[in-house]
């Protein structure tokens, strides 16, 4: 099965550094996640079109449009696409249909598989960008990391 994409978690690092860090630039981002800013910019545009960044033109710099306690993974998950058609499972094509098996198979997993998406999806929407800011905070400070502006 294949992994959810990176752009996912980059997309969330992004938005947790902005809700700390006032009107980081694209390059400060770049630094943070540790990837070509080509990506960031990439990213930054998919959140924005979701209407979940502003970006300022000429001197850069992002902010959140929405405050990080309204802005959920679940928002941030659909904001980059992560999976084809909204659906996280793929079925392989071309099941033998003259198979019992390759005849039955989907319909017989496609329930399981959506419940299963369902429930990913629930778990993403009951978790902010606030919370998670918190929780970076406190990992932080658990393991010694004492300043929060820095990259």
């Amino acid at each position: 099965m294949k992994k959810i994409s990176s752009r996912f978690s980059i997309a969330v690092h992004i938005l947790s550094l902005i809700s700390m860090l006032p009107m980081p630039t694209g390059d400060l981002i770049a630094a943070s996640v540790n990837t070509n800013p080509v990506i960031i910019r990439k990213i930054i545009a998919q959140l924005k079109k979701a209407g979940l960044v502003n970006v300022r033109a000429g001197t850069g710099g992002a902010s959140l449009s929405k405050t990080p306690a309204e802005i959920t993974l679940l928002d941030v998950y659909r904001a980059v696409e992560v999976v084809d058609g909204n659906e996280l499972f793929n079925f392989h094509e071309h099941p033998n249909p003259a198979c019992f098996v390759g005849a039955n198979i989907e319909n017989a997993l496609r329930e399981s598989m959506l419940s299963a998406q369902a429930a990913m999806e629930q778990e993403l929407a009951s978790v902010t960008i606030e919370r998670l800011a918190n929780k970076i905070v406190a990992c932080g400070q658990r393991s010694g990391w004492a300043d929060q502006g820095s990259v």
